[in-house]
């Protein structure tokens, strides 16, 4: 049936003297035993680990109950041998199993020659072995039974096999067990094992399954110990790769509302065309002509009188008249021919019949046999049972359709592929009725035919067994061999066992560093993780790295009795860091790391300075080779360098949350005297990183979280992302974007799918490893960005033109674990954004979307945050992996000179839709066609470049559009000698003012707070950015006026309170206007052309941004970068080189005939652009 012909085919009960022979000699070894203990009770002791009251029977006792069991007696069957292994074990597969039962009935192949049977436990090892079976094939759900395996065939001193473990492949809608499948069989709800809807391989061949296709679908399934539960929908996509290239295309339409289509002017004929479109070694047909044609009602009802349609397979008919009947319904159309007209575009496609000759045809169509997607470990499967899950549909098809023969796969066309279940017969002489062809309909891994319910993690778990589940956790590191046990030694101390683990970690680092084979490799690996679980097993804690050193300091004593009694113990050949030969070499260290600093402070010669790095590193290596010990530098400057750390962390904590030193007397914060140290303690222009982190903790932007480059993002700024989300979505819903959300957690092999795009990103997934305290089988990804995780969801969605365009867009999370000095807001590891992703029909519409979406992010930056951006097209190097080009908006910090990647907008075209298959058909032609794709971002991140652009060295300054209060108003001149009646009417006064702003749109708020000073909100308010500040006292309310304060200039000015609306929005106006010049005369003045490498170099040291001819190379690209770096004496901590920002779409100039690269080492003359260069976040 699956063309697989084994070179032998045996049989257990071939073996069953020597089975017989081996029991006997267990009994005799005293390794087994016969009990007669019931069933039930049995259980029970096993479960409570006591053991049976024949567990001790000496042997001619065993072998007396034995005979009774070889001759069949009443006495005999109620016994069976058991293994005698360890009744305490923590494995229930250890606990004395049963190896031999007795039974009178007859066997099927061996008669009543025999008495008694081996159960499966007892014989698949033994056969296995005798057999010469190299690598035994076992689910995951034997693996507690491995052990009792490998017991067996070391106690009878038998070749041991390698166990290969797999998991089962469980799939939706449907059942495996071959219970409950025959239960369906008796029970008359399908028609037998062969039943199309059956799991079964005679079922799924009967449904058009073909061997190829499912050899094609295991092979790509490989080896797994993941339970995984799938749809049907991955392995009939599989064989539909397999069947469509040859299947032969025939047409048929419903017997049920057929129409009739009168062709004017036609005379009956035949022509011949090709059974296959794109295959012609398939053959011809002949497809009948007529006047008289039939089509399917749904397509009449589609017809437009006037208008041509396309009648497959023979041309263009002019609708000349349609009839209906009273209901409205098509009863016949007329038609004229316009067969020289070939412009097949929008028109209707129709098929079609002659009206003679037809052949009577059944379609069937199944559905699955469980109605519920996935079955929980509690659910009675007799409860989800599906109903009419069979449908037969009468059809007239094609003449050609006589010939097919059982088994024979075709497809009607605009209906699917369908096998021949029952050939055409023709008329009988006993029933005078002529046999339909019945045709099976064929998955195509497209069209669901139930909705699923969810195929979650947790119902997938809850379907598992006990042992699956243990099993799914452990994932590959689980497999094990007969080697492996017999090397690992079970008894080690923990000592050894750490001084294991560090060798075995020694080996593995070597491997890497070696560049070794991945299957080396992981080789090396599994035995550490073997290592570690036996290290766990022995001390109930799992290894950590300083395990070996603490080991041997505290069983220095058993380490001594060991040697006292003979036990050879290998020395390491390291010291300890305290040893006087470590110390001195670390003196030596120390003093020429100190000389390469002052080499590098002092302008040294290129030459001098890496003589003396590689005389450091020499150094550092025999440090190392003596100690074992990296050494990252001078310990004493280490030293120093953590504590000037551990104090600035103090200080950022004290001044955080309010607290000097002068307030804490022996760790106890005093109340005497309030002190709060409000301002900020750094300049921008001295301590740029120090002056950031004030600002955003100050401002109550941030607040600092204990997992490294997470962060909380406090109400002030979730109200700027609030600012710029309800903006953007607005603005991409007037486009047609819909929002959506998908799951954060992607699997590996989805991840993996598209390699060329993860391969960027790959340093900086997260991954899932562990569940609770188990390991999970395979690692889940936190996404980095969303295409494997959408895409798959595109390819089942789209199915026509009718589907597209389609936009979808999410507001989420993304995780990307970077290590390189984490920044709140520019870099941190998690962070919010929305991600767009679109697919198209063509390349213009999806590429006109690129530009429209970098518009979107354009007015952002510059009508939301007050930012001018520089708007570009990245370079090969810097363009979205996987992707065809890459838009984006450039910031530029003046501070730094740096720049920094405010969106992108990238254009995909066809290379994620040609990796997940995400396909439409062609109106014209009905021919599959890859979707053109756009994905687009834009994250907190901008967040981080208003703070860097407009905050001074007061503190934050919100541009006002994006500002969570816009006026801030204070009541002011509040003394002891004001009385309650004026503090009202005062407080009142500004009640009234903030609720007139408010009426107006203007986001206001009154600081009514009596335990501040006016001063100390001045400063509150001005640290945190409030645009405008409204103060209001008793003179100001005599004389009907407010003092407005602008927070970018400091300005005051007095207003009326009658203009208090139109001066407030003037300011808020002109303050964001402000902002804006005030950035765009820094980027005017510091983007510069440079057709120079040297005046390149000196500009980018000015902290300028740089428009240069530049050839695109990306080898060109890293040349720069390397050739522009400074050293660390540079100042200003802008260390790294230049790197392309993007190719601006509005240069500063044109290249000329004689420019060539700006590389001095470049001389490529052709396809130069002026190309935006800068040092960047």
């Amino acid at each position: 049936m699956l063309q697989i012909r084994p070179d032998v085919f045996s049989h257990t009960s071939d073996h069953f003297d020597l089975l017989l022979s081996y029991c006997e000699s267990m009994l005799r070894d005293s390794l087994a035993y016969c009990d007669d203990t019931d069933a039930g009770t049995m259980k029970q002791e096993r479960e409570q680990r006591k053991e049976s009251k024949n567990r001790h029977n000496n042997v001619d006792m065993n072998l007396k109950m034995w005979k009774e069991m070889l001759k069949g007696s009443e006495f005999g069957k109620s016994c069976c041998v058991r293994a005698k292994i360890d009744m305490q074990s923590a494995n229930g597969c250890m606990r004395d199993p049963t190896i031999y039962r007795c039974k009178t009935e007859a066997h099927i192949r061996t008669g009543t020659k025999y008495k008694v049977y081996p159960t499966y436990d007892f014989a698949c090892p033994i056969v296995d072995s005798v057999e010469g079976v190299t690598h035994a094939l076992r689910t995951t759900e034997y693996h507690d039974r491995d052990e009792q395996y490998y017991w067996f065939l070391d106690r009878l001193q038998l070749r041991k096999p390698y166990v290969w473990e797999y998991s089962r492949l469980n799939m939706t809608n449907t059942v495996l067990s071959k219970r409950k499948l025959t239960w369906f069989v008796a029970e008359g709800l399908v028609n037998g094992w062969d039943d199309p809807r059956f799991p079964t391989v005679r079922g799924v061949l009967r449904r058009g399954m073909t061997v190829e296709g499912l050899k094609q679908f295991i092979v790509a399934q490989g080896s797994s110990r993941s339970v995984v539960t799938m749809e049907w929908d991955k392995i009939w996509a599989f064989n539909k790769k397999v069947i469509d290239p040859v299947a032969p295309r025939f047409t048929a339409v419903e017997a049920e509302g057929v129409v009739r289509v009168r062709a004017e002017g036609v005379r009956r004929g035949s022509i011949e065309v090709p059974k296959h479109p794109k295959n012609e070694a398939v053959g011809t047909k002949t497809v009948f002509l007529g006047p008289d044609v039939l089509i399917d009602g749904v397509d009449a009802e589609a017809l437009v009188e006037g208008r041509n349609a396309t009648f497959i397979n023979w041309g263009n008919l002019t609708i000349s008249k349609i009839e209906r009947d009273a209901g409205g319904r098509v009863t016949s159309v007329c038609t004229k021919l316009d067969l020289d007209n070939k412009d097949y575009k929008k028109t209707a496609k129709i098929t079609w019949l002659c009206a003679e000759p037809l052949v009577r045809c059944t379609c069937v169509y199944y559905d699955h046999i469980i109605g519920k997607a996935v079955l929980d470990r509690d659910d009675d499967f007799r409860n989800y049972v599906a109903k009419n899950t069979k449908t037969e549909v009468e059809m007239l098809g094609d003449p050609e359709l006589r010939h097919l023969k059982k088994g024979d796969i075709i497809q009607l066309q605009r209906r699917g592929f369908f096998i021949c279940d029952s050939p055409y017969e023709p008329l009988s002489r006993y029933t005078s009725c002529e046999s339909p062809v019945i045709l099976i309909h064929v998955p195509d891994g497209h069209t669901k035919q139930l909705p699923t319910l969810g195929l979650k993690a947790e119902k997938e778990r809850r379907q598992m067994t006990g042992n699956e589940q243990s099993q799914n956790s452990l994932g590959t590191f689980a497999e094990r061999s007969p080697k492996r046990e017999t090397t690992a030694s079970e008894s080690m101390s923990k000592v050894e066992l750490a001084a294991s683990i560090q060798e075995q970690g020694d080996r593995v680092r070597r491997s890497k560093a070696e560049k070794a084979s991945k299957e080396v490799v992981a080789a090396e690996v599994k035995i550490l993780l073997d290592l570690k679980s036996q290290y766990k097993a022995a001390t109930g804690s799992d290894w950590q790295p300083q395990t070996a050193s603490s080991a041997r300091i505290t069983n220095r004593d058993e380490d001594v009795k060991r040697e006292s009694k003979g036990v050879q113990m290998s020395v390491s050949n390291t010291v300890g860091i305290d040893h006087e030969d470590a110390v001195s070499l670390r003196a030596k260290v120390d003093a020429q790391g100190e000389r390469v600093r002052k080499l590098k402070s002092s302008a040294g010669s290129r030459d001098d300075v890496n003589e003396a790095v590689q005389t450091l590193l020499s150094l550092k290596a025999q440090y190392k080779a003596l100690t074992g010990h990296d050494l990252a530098g001078g310990e004493s400057r280490k030293s120093a360098k953590g504590e000037g750390k551990k104090k600035k962390e103090a200080k950022a904590q004290g001044s955080a949350s309010g607290e000097t030193e002068a307030q804490k007397v022996d760790g106890v914060c005093s109340t005497a005297k309030k002190t709060t140290r409000l301002g900020l303690e750094a300049a921008k222009e001295e301590d740029l990183s120090d002056w950031y982190s004030q600002v955003i903790t100050k401002a109550e932007m941030i607040e600092y979280y204990d997992v490294s480059g997470c962060y909380i993002l406090r109400p002030w700024a979730f109200a700027v992302w609030e600012s710029i989300t309800a903006f953007f979505d607005t603005e991409i819903k007037k486009l047609g974007v819909q929002n959506c959300y998908f799951p954060m957690f992607v699997s590996q092999s989805a991840l993996n799918k598209e390699k060329t795009h993860i391969a960027d990103f790959s340093p900086e997934v997260a991954w899932v490893t562990k569940s609770g305290d188990t390991e999970m089988s395979e690692p889940i990804a936190i996404r980095p960005t969303s295409e494997t995780v959408m895409y798959p969801s595109f390819a089942k969605w789209i199915k026509s033109h009718r589907d597209l365009p389609m936009r979808l867009n999410q507001w989420c999370n993304v995780v990307r674990w970077e290590f390189k000095h984490p920044q709140p807001f520019l870099r941190t590891r998690e962070f919010l954004w929305q991600e767009g992703h679109s697919a198209f029909a063509s390349r213009a519409e999806a590429e006109e979307e690129v530009y429209c979406i970098l518009q979107l992010y354009r007015r952002v930056y510059e009508e939301l945050l007050a930012i001018p951006v520089v708007p570009g097209r990245k370079t090969e190097k810097e363009k979205f992996a996987g992707g065809d080009f890459t838009t984006t908006v450039e910031v530029y910090v003046p501070i730094n000179g740096r720049g920094l990647q405010g969106a992108t907008s990238h254009h995909l075209g066809q290379n994620f839709s040609k990796m997940f298959e995400i396909t439409f058909d062609k109106p014209e032609t009905n021919e599959k066609a890859f979707v053109h794709q756009n994905s687009w971002g834009l994250s907190t991140r901008s967040i981080g470049a208003m703070v860097l652009l407009h905050a001074d060295n007061v503190g934050l300054i919100l541009p006002p559009n994006v500002a969570a209060v816009q006026a801030i108003i204070i009541p002011c001149g509040v003394t002891v000698t004001t009385t309650e009646n004026e503090r009202k009417t005062l407080y009142k006064k500004c009640d009234e003012y903030e609720e007139t702003l408010r009426a107006a749109g203007i986001k206001s708020r009154g600081d009514y707070r009596d335990n501040y000073s006016p001063g100390w909100k001045f400063n509150h308010w001005e640290l945190k950015g409030v645009p405008v500040r409204i103060e209001i006292g008793p003179r100001d309310l005599k004389e009907k006026q407010a003092v407005a304060v602008r927070r970018d200039t400091a300005e005051k000015l007095v207003v009326r309170e009658a203009d208090i609306v139109g001066e407030v929005t003037r300011l808020l106006r002109d303050i964001h206007v402000n902002l804006f010049d005030r950035a765009k005369a820094a980027l005017d003045a510091n983007m510069v052309v440079c057709r120079d490498w040297k005046e390149f170099v000196e500009k980018l040291d000015l902290k300028c941004i740089i428009q240069a001819p530049f050839c695109g190379q990306p080898d060109c690209e890293d040349n720069i970068k390397r050739d522009s770096a400074k050293d660390e004496s540079s100042a200003g901590g802008a260390l790294m080189g230049a790197k392309s920002l993007c190719v601006p779409f509005e240069p500063l100039a044109v290249p000329q005939p004689w420019e060539k690269c700006i590389h001095p080492e470049c001389h490529r003359k052709e396809s130069l652009l002026y190309t935006l260069f800068g040092r960047s976040y």
